[in-house]
This record gives C-alpha cells, sequence and structure tokens, in this order.
C-alpha cells in the first residue's frame, strides 16, 4: 500500500491545471492526437521512457521536440544510424595531455530529455549502450559511473522493422520503455490545418511552459497518488492473464506491472484525481503491455497482433468493484 502522505485537493487540482498546460502547449505543434500527447506526458510523470513507432513522417520526432520545448531544461537528440557507435551515445574517456589525466567527455545521453531518433537504425550493440542509462539512470565508462541530469526521459523513435536497414530492438530494450505508441495519420481536416500552418507550427516556436525542477517535483507527486488494496490484486491479475494466454509465448514480467501502476498514478493526477480507478489500469494496459509480449508462431500465423491478444486476456479478468468484491467476467 502506498505509505507516501496523501496528495491534498489544491495539489491535485494545480498538478491537473499545470499538466493541462503543457498538453496544450505540445498539441499546438502535434495536431489531433491529444491521447497520445496524454500518454506521452503520463509517462514524463511516471518517470518512464516513451518508444514511438510509426511510419516515417507522421510526426514522431515532432512529438519528442514539442515535449522537450515545452519543459525549460537540457534536451539532446541523437540520430542513429548504422555507423553509431556506443561511445557516441555514453560519452567517452580521453587522455588529456595538458593535465596528464583521463577526462570523461558526456555523451549526449547526459540531459533531461533525450531524443533517441530512429532507434532501431543503429546496430544492437549501440542500442544496448542505452539499457544501463534507460534503468539505472548512470552511465558507465571505463568501470566509473556517471549520473545523468535528473528528471531524465528518453523519447525514442522507430520505423516498422519490416522497412529496409532496421534492426529489431531486443525484448530487454523494449522492456525498458514504460509505454510504446504510435502518433498515426491524421484525419483529413487536421492534415488542411497541418498544410496550412506547416511554417510556423513547430516545435522551435514553443515557449517552455515549466522547468525540470517542477517536473520533478510532479513526478514526487504521482508516487503519493492512493491506490486501493484490490486494485493491486487487479494489475497482477491482467498481467497474470497475459501469461496463461494460449496465444502468448512470453507474458508481462513484474516489471510491467510495476510500470502499470506508475503510469496510472501519473495519469490519474494528470484527470485531476488523487486515487486511480481500474479503468487508468484498462486504459493504460495496451500502452504499458502490449510491447512486452511475445506471441506464439501460432497466433504471429494467424495474424494476430499483440493489442488484440491482450484486449482478449483484459475482457477475461473481472474488475474489482468498490466493496472490494470482482464484477463478473466481461463477455
Amino acid at each position: 500500500m502506498n505509505t507516501h502522505e496523501p496528495l491534498t485537493q489544491p495539489e491535485v487540482q494545480g498538478f491537473a491545471a499545470l499538466a493541462a498546460r503543457l498538453a496544450e502547449n505540445v498539441n499546438a505543434v502535434v495536431l489531433g492526437k491529444p491521447q497520445v500527447v496524454r500518454l506521452a506526458l503520463t509517462a514524463l510523470f511516471a518517470q518512464g521512457h516513451v518508444l514511438l513507432e510509426d511510419v516515417p513522417g507522421v510526426g514522431k520526432t515532432t512529438l519528442a521536440r514539442a515535449i522537450a520545448a515545452t519543459v525549460k531544461g537540457e534536451w539532446r537528440r541523437i540520430q542513429f544510424t548504422p555507423d553509431l557507435l556506443p561511445s557516441d551515445v555514453s560519452g567517452v574517456t580521453i587522455f588529456n595531455q595538458a593535465s596528464r589525466d583521463f577526462e570523461f567527455h558526456p555523451g549526449p545521453v547526459f540531459a533531461n530529455i533525450v531524443i533517441a531518433d530512429e532507434i532501431n537504425r543503429a546496430s544492437p550493440k549501440t542500442q544496448s549502450a542505452l539499457l544501463e542509462v534507460m534503468e539505472e539512470r548512470t552511465v558507465t565508462v571505463d568501470g566509473v559511473r556517471h549520473p545523468v541530469p535528473s528528471p531524465f526521459l528518453v523519447v525514442a523513435t522507430q520505423n516498422p522493422v519490416e522497412m529496409d536497414g532496421t534492426y529489431r530492438l531486443p525484448e530487454a530494450q523494449l522492456d525498458r520503455f514504460l509505454v510504446k505508441l504510435s502518433v498515426g495519420y491524421p484525419d483529413e481536416a487536421v492534415e488542411v490545418e497541418v498544410l496550412r500552418g506547416a511554417t510556423v507550427r513547430s516545435p522551435e516556436a514553443l515557449a517552455p511552459v515549466t522547468d525540470t525542477a517542477t517536473v520533478g517535483e510532479m513526478v514526487r507527486m504521482a508516487r503519493r497518488v492512493h491506490i486501493a488494496e484490490p486494485l493491486y490484486a487487479y494489475a497482477v491479475r491482467l498481467a497474470a492473464a497475459t501469461r496463461t494466454h494460449p496465444q502468448v509465448r512470453v507474458g508481462v514480467s513484474p516489471r510491467g506491472v510495476i510500470a502499470l501502476t506508475r503510469a496510472a498514478c501519473a495519469y490519474a493526477l494528470i484527470d485531476g484525481r488523487g486515487w486511480i480507478m481500474p479503468e487508468d489500469l484498462k486504459a493504460l494496459a495496451e500502452a504499458v503491455f502490449a510491447h512486452r509480449l511475445l506471441l506464439t508462431p501460432d497466433a504471429q500465423v494467424r495474424g494476430l497482433t499483440a493489442a488484440e491478444v491482450l484486449r482478449q486476456a483484459i475482457a477475461s479478468v473481472p474488475v474489482p468493484l468498490p466493496s472490494g468484491q470482482p464484477a463478473p467476467v466481461q463477455g
């Protein structure tokens, strides 16, 4: 059970108001995708990382840059290419002849927000350079650990793995991302609006809404959101349903369950609540769980997607009622 001091109503209202301003700022550039923006901000407040997968040209990098521009902090962009080296990401130790000593030159991961553009175009060795920093928030070079700034958020973009010149992200690295999102194509009205304002709707034109210190405080507030005891069990049962599903080879790990509850806390606060509901867990399950599933060969032959299988698994789990008693299983 959450042992932190409960949030006061003014704290909850203040959080929701600031989150709304942040979302409004990002939505000014990323048109017609309010839910994607909300989920990305949820990851920021839950101290997680975001993976954006979609075809080129739909605004993945624009979303990442808009979040960076909205938070007044240090941000870096890494363009992943096949010839990128791990040291190009983490940094390198160089011998300084003047001081006769070795000096660490930090790489671009030493920032509050790191945009890893087209991450699956780099080799697996370079991709793995992000593993430690995403989980531990430190970088080890030549046996010395270097902490990265706080708050720390990686927003990675990738093209579908079927495209030429891409390398599939290993499951261990996929598990480091709190959510995996797809921007998708805009509808006709939004696309026309994009064309009308294509020259002015740029992340560089956005004014910062808040700073990293405030974001750090919002992260700490999200940890104080109340989670009722039945909802802990509900989150575990959602994960367990993926592990026993006949079309799933590897289900959601305990790390995935922790990610779901953390994300639900931030998601509820954005909605102006100091407690989570079953609907929060269900709303976030696909974004948090789907990329952690490995389907059976039979499911792949049938053309099933992880999202489809996940929806089946979720529907089989009774939703707890306010009294703590489970509701009937959905049909």
